[in-house]
């Protein structure tokens, strides 16, 4: 049976957890990458179809030779096409507060709509080494610097600003730093090494550069007093610490510019 991920799908995102539900269930899926915009096939089961009929997600059956002509003509080098075999669903988690902020996680959005099982998981469990119990780290809007983001300028007199930055400070004290932003270097080596151990990350937003920050200016603070309520090491920023990151963020984050002015474009 195939499922097609092309304009005839009816649900795309159920699509992706009906692949999942059957690799839960053991069934081995082929993923056809650039073949009706990546579709997935398996063997034929009753259970499956099933699934998919509940879920709304459009399928359809082939015989076995009408599949192994489709892989004939996957297996031609000018199509631009592969078939990926996929053999396990994979322990997800998703680094993310959970205090309430004023935006939606895209990603626990769309993994709970499409029935893809996730843990939510942040400091504290980082901390407590969980993330060896996962195959898969997606992480989403986070500043591993310890400076809440780009809302400083628009938004340090809202209240769900100050509650985030209540609480972060709260754990940081909690797990043993006297600054947020030491807190969230320990994290982000923790994160480096569970991706050095073999763990897939995603990361998006913020988090990508902020991480490489926070790695790269490790035992130079780079975070004003308006977030740590010290000043920066300005003899530090001035040389290029960043420099074992292999990108320039000197000039873009720190420096004589203000809080507001950070940037996090590489």
């Amino acid at each position: 049976m195939v499922i097609p991920m092309d304009e005839t799908q009816k649900n795309h995102l159920k699509s992706y957890g009906v692949a999942f539900k059957a690799l839960s269930l053991e069934y081995e899926v082929d993923w056809m990458l650039n073949y009706q915009g990546g579709a997935f096939t398996l063997s034929y089961s009753k259970e499956i179809e099933n699934l998919c009929r509940l879920r709304g997600v459009s399928y359809y059956l082939i015989t076995p030779s009408q599949y192994a002509s489709i892989l004939e003509e996957i297996a031609n080098p000018s199509v631009n096409q592969d078939v990926v075999k996929l053999h396990k669903a994979p322990k997800i988690a998703v680094y993310s507060p959970k205090n309430k902020l004023p935006w939606d996680d895209a990603v626990t959005l769309v993994l709970t709509y499409a029935e893809i099982p996730y843990d939510v998981v942040y400091d504290q469990e980082v901390m407590n080494d969980v993330l060896p119990l996962y195959d898969w780290l997606h992480l989403h809007h986070e500043d591993f610097t310890g400076q809440y983001g780009k809302f400083w300028a628009s938004y340090r007199n809202k209240k769900w600003y100050q509650d985030d930055v209540a609480l972060q400070e709260q754990t940081a004290k909690q797990l043993g730093f006297n600054k947020v932003s030491q807190l969230k270097l320990a994290v982000a080596k923790k994160i480096r090494d569970f991706v050095t151990g073999g763990g897939f990350m995603f990361a998006m937003c913020s988090a990508p550069d902020s991480f490489d920050i926070a790695l790269a200016a490790e035992g130079v603070d780079i975070c004003s007093e308006a977030f740590d309520y010290d000043a920066i090491d300005q003899e530090e920023v001035s040389t290029d610490i960043f420099a074992q990151s292999g990108r320039n963020y000197r000039d873009a984050l720190v420096g004589n510019q203000e809080p507001q002015a950070k940037r996090f474009d590489a």
